[in-house]
């Protein structure tokens, strides 16, 4: 409290004093018990009414304490456990997190990851997939800006992910706790398999084998492909100390439509330690049939590249870059992509309406509007000479397909002329047109269906620039890939539209994602946001079956199917309501990535400690690092001083001081007659 403030309270004292004296005392003819009780409540309300004004402040300086973080991370994948490690990496984590001289200089917390980052759970070496950068990027957002030790306790073996060397930030010291036997073991083993989803019927499909030895000595193993009890490929590999890699390509023959199953297995005369990583399964979809889509356009333009591309990402897929004139029979085609027509295109439009080839109109700043006016009465454009840049608003209630938003908003604007576009009522609408920020009544994707015709239409150029930023926020081209295959993989389908669509793949690997979604439109092929999927899955083998209900998304249904064991499975989908029913199958291959390694990655964590200028540590050692963590000078516990200000007396119970004492002088004086 300041000296100010200390005056002004005895300045308070004295005037409420002084008032109260005058007022009872002073012109009170005779002063009784009563005068003085009187006096008393008034001096009471005059110094509260004071008080409240001059609001008198405490401040009282407390020192706080605060710790270097020290997190044990450790490992909880299967891979542990398959390393005979998972006991050790819990009597290793319960002897750092217990330990009274750590917890008494660090504030030590306990994480555990696989594909997930989780703190203060009991381990349990369940985990299907190792996830270190993720791991990483938690403990990043958990200690901002703060200069902090890590203790890692894991066999550095990661499946998924980001390199986890470079995922710790700068102001961290990693501490990797190797888990596994270094010794070197005799092992063979297929280290990683190639091969496109699909094959097409009556062509070769090629499979590209990573095989990896790691030994002593020279060895001759046998590489074999199977499909069933048949082996259909066989060769000799020759392995040796200064050759501890080799590749192995090989063609195959898709001669049957349908998902086709193939095991790829080495093999020596030498006893191994872990032959589960001698074998791989693999399945590959073989189509007769396969989308040529012509790209049509007058104009060069970096947009025929970025589609073309993308679209061929999809092994389904064939896209030929044409001009209008060059095309002899577009019976040839499954597919048209117009872009920007032009005065040229008038012949081939004249022959798509006899042919009804579905179609992706793109129009842009060269577009003939006059031409597209007179050949399709879907689209009307009213447009003036003037460009304009339009952005993209994503329309959740978008129905035809199943689409998830991939940042549309956040994408650079397309150009187009500016004006108004047209669509009549069967259209529906992805991306709507915006410029800058207003919305405007223009599409910028929509799609028309009439009967079996289907048509989508993209207002704007320079749409490649999607793909790039797609790839630099994701690091991928996937989601723009997948993007663009949706559209043609609408267009490409002449089937009537279904009540009930479901999308879900013909394989699986054991420990992967399985997730099977599904839409349900009613009878106006409307979302149905109150449908209710179940789905019933059967194990083939097994005869098991097991039903599961679908979640609700923003546009279409989900369900998660993880855990499944390796086998055919047949599947029957169906809304409760209308009791509309679909039915698949699909295969999970056995293939368990956490029951690949017979080592940890010792050279990785080394990398690891080196670039963060921490230290590799084994069991053996656990002492040391506990004593070097200890004697460690960078990692001391800072003192704060915090300054709290607080009233005197809480305004509250000031103000019902004030009411009681006012109110007990008033009623004394009615009763007294003194009023």
């Amino acid at each position: 409290m300041t000296t100010s403030t200390i005056l002004l309270l005895l300045l308070s004292v004295l005037i409420a004093a002084g008032l109260s004296f005058y007022h009872y005392l002073y012109k009170a003819n005779y002063k009784s018990k009563l005068h003085l009780f009187l006096a008393f409540l008034r001096f009471v309300s005059l110094f509260s009414i004071f008080v409240l004004l001059i609001n008198p402040i405490i401040s009282r300086k407390t020192f706080e304490t605060t710790k270097t973080p020290l997190p044990i991370v450790v490992d909880n994948s299967q891979s542990i456990k398959e390393l005979s490690q998972d006991n050790t990496a819990k009597e290793l984590s319960e002897k750092l997190t217990r330990n009274s001289k750590l917890n008494e200089k660090y504030d030590v917390q306990l994480y555990r990851f696989d594909s997930d980052f989780q703190s203060g759970n009991e381990l349990d070496f369940k985990g299907k997939q190792t996830h270190i950068d993720q791991a990483a990027q938690n403990l990043k957002q958990f200690y901002r800006s703060q200069h902090y030790p890590v203790v890692l306790l894991t066999d550095g073996n990661q499946t998924i992910g980001n390199d986890y060397v470079y995922s710790f930030q700068q102001n961290t010291s990693v501490y990797p706790l190797i888990l596994g036997d270094t010794t070197s073991f005799f092992d063979l083993k297929i280290n990683q398999l190639n091969v496109n989803k699909y094959a097409f019927l009556k062509n070769k499909f090629p499979v590209e084998v990573f095989l990896q030895y790691n030994g002593n000595k020279a060895v001759n193993a046998t590489f074999i492909i199977q499909q069933g009890n048949a082996a259909i490929h066989k060769q000799t590999v020759a392995f040796s100390p200064s050759k501890k890699a080799q590749v192995v390509s090989v063609l195959l023959n898709a001669d049957k439509v349908g998902v086709q199953t193939f095991k790829a297995v080495i093999s020596s005369s030498e006893k191994e330690k872990n032959q589960y990583n001698n074998s791989k399964n693999f399945a590959v979809e073989v189509i007769d049939q396969r989308s040529e889509i012509a790209l049509v356009s007058t104009i060069n333009h970096p947009d025929l590249g970025a589609l073309k591309r993308s679209i061929e990402s999809n092994q389904q897929r064939k896209v030929t870059i044409v001009k209008p004139k060059e095309i002899k029979s577009l019976q040839d085609f499954n597919v048209l992509i117009l872009y920007q027509p032009t005065n040229e295109f008038r012949s081939l439009l004249e022959q798509n309406k006899n042919l009804g080839l579905n179609t992706w109109m793109i129009t842009g700043t060269n577009t003939d509007f006059n031409l597209l006016n007179q050949y399709q009465n879907q689209i009307q454009f009213k447009l003036s000479g003037q460009n304009e840049d339009y952005s993209a608003d994503y329309n959740s209630q978008f129905n035809s397909f199943a689409l998830d938003n991939i940042g549309f908003e956040q994408f650079t604007p397309l150009q187009h002329p500016f004006g108004t576009i047209s669509v009549k009522e069967n259209a529906n609408t992805l991306l709507k047109a915006r410029i800058r920020n207003i919305t405007t009544e223009n599409p910028l994707l929509t799609f028309s269906e009439n009967g079996l015709k289907r048509n989508a239409y993209l207002f704007g150029e320079n749409i490649w620039k999607w793909r790039m930023e797609s790839h630099l926020k994701t690091k991928s081209f996937e989601q723009f890939d997948v993007f663009t295959d949706k559209i043609i993989q609408y267009l490409a389908s002449n089937s009537a539209k279904k009540s009930l669509a479901v999308t879900h793949e013909s394989f699986y690997n054991s420990g992967e994602t399985i997730e099977i979604t599904a839409q349900y439109f009613n009878k106006n092929y409307e979302f149905d946001e109150n449908a209710r999927l179940t789905i019933a899955l059967k194990n083939k083998q097994t005869g098991k079956t097991k039903n599961f209900d679908f979640l609700k998304g923003n546009s279409e249904y989900k369900v998660n199917l993880d855990g499944l064991e390796f086998g055919n499975y047949s599947f029957t989908v169906t809304e409760n309501n209308s009791k509309t029913k679909y039915s698949g199958t699909f295969e999970v291959l056995d293939f368990e990535i956490e029951k690949q390694f017979v080592n940890p990655d010792t050279s990785r964590l080394q990398q690891l400690a080196s670039n963060t200028n921490g230290k590799v540590y084994y069991p053996s050692q656990v002492d040391a690092l506990i004593e070097d963590l200890l004697k460690n000078q960078n990692y001391i516990a800072t003192e704060k001083a915090i300054i709290k200000k607080t009233p005197l007396i809480d305004w509250i119970w000031l103000m019902v001081l004030l009411v009681v004492s006012l109110a007990a002088e008033w009623f004394t004086r009615k009763y007294n007659g003194l009023l």
